[in-house]
């Protein structure tokens, strides 16, 4: 068994893994040799694959998982852990925003025994635009007030996993896999580290406002029914408005001081605006349904068409792989 494994989702990322690769090599040099890089890639356009090919073949202890087409960065972190070997897991991004001179701490500190989960956590957020820290602040607010685990703030999928909560996090079999609030989800004591998040080292972002609320809202529609109680009690206050608003009509027409005929207007606009109420909660309804839905039909997680560097795996992949929601391809043997 590895002691180290280091789990990177990739995606269009050409021009970030030479530095991100020269940087791991030289902040690991202190902390092991044993070691393995896993590229869990989307099939990209760029040449992204061909340079994980190369650095392979220079260097062993960088491997390549290829899935058969884009399932998304928390499906391809899914695989990596999959795949992973190390008695210690890092699932951090290419971008060198998650920054490498944080894995020696973590190592360590997961070296002393007592914690087996180490999250960096962000110092702060102002490199976000306010639009952003907004959202990001009452998604971990909500979803902390609501949710039956406690989710760390300003924490992302970068995090150090002993081997014990890997495993535990492989037998969930959830469609959609929601790295941080599986994580406490499968408990653990954790240690959180602070750091400052850098400015991505080449290329774009892939995640962009729109992302990362349906990330957020996913998390929340996943780990809390908060938002089901929140319609009904919405349905209720709706209801009791739209009674006042009956009786101060009755009110005022037998007191003289309000027409019918001069209030359309007004109970148009409280017609639009119940219907609107009602159209939100058959969304939030929906949103459950959806979840359910998707959890029912137990598709895999994700579908790996090639696997470059992995020795060991080709006899027992494919069963593994049926019992946790994910598949390997059927010419996958033929790269390990």
């Amino acid at each position: 068994m590895t002691e180290l494994s280091l789990v990177v989702p990739v995606y269009n990322e050409e021009k970030a893994i030479p530095a991100y690769l020269a940087t791991v090599r030289e902040v690991l040099k202190g902390v092991t040799d044993d070691y393995e890089v896993i590229f869990a890639m989307d099939p990209s356009s760029d040449r992204t694959e061909e340079i994980v090919m190369e650095e392979n073949a220079r260097d062993p202890r960088v491997k390549l998982l290829r899935f058969s087409r884009r399932f998304g960065q928390p499906a391809a972190i899914w695989g990596g852990l999959r795949y992973s070997s190390g008695r210690a897991v890092v699932v951090m991004d290419v971008d060198m925003q998650d920054p490498p001179e944080v894995i020696p701490e973590m190592v360590r500190i997961w070296r002393e025994g007592e914690f087996k989960v180490v999250i960096p956590q962000r110092r702060s957020r102002s490199g976000d635009n306010p639009v952003k820290r907004l959202v990001a602040y009452c998604a971990y607010w909500f979803i902390n007030k609501t949710a039956t685990v406690e989710i760390p703030r300003n924490a992302g999928d970068f995090r150090l996993l002993d081997r014990l909560v890997v495993e535990e996090l492989l037998k969930l079999n959830e469609t959609n896999a929601f790295l941080k609030g599986l994580t406490a989800v499968v408990g653990y004591k954790y240690r959180l580290v602070p750091f400052d998040r850098k400015p991505r080292s080449a290329g774009k972002g892939k995640y962009f406002l729109a992302g990362g609320i349906f990330i957020g809202f996913n998390g929340v529609i996943a780990f809390s029914g908060a938002l089901l109680r929140l319609m009904t009690i919405a349905g209720f206050a709706m209801a009791g408005l739209a009674l006042l608003a009956t009786a101060g009509l009755i009110v005022g027409k037998l007191s003289g001081w309000y027409q019918f005929e001069a209030g359309l207007a007004t109970l148009g606009v409280l017609l639009l605006f119940l219907t609107g109420c009602q159209f939100v909660g058959m969304g939030i309804l929906g949103a459950y349904i959806g979840r359910i839905y998707e959890e029912t039909k137990r598709r895999p997680i994700f579908i790996v068409e090639r696997a470059v560097g992995f020795r060991g795996h080709a006899e027992t992949d494919i069963r593994t792989h049926e019992a946790a929601g994910g598949f390997i391809g059927p010419d996958s043997a033929a790269e390990v």
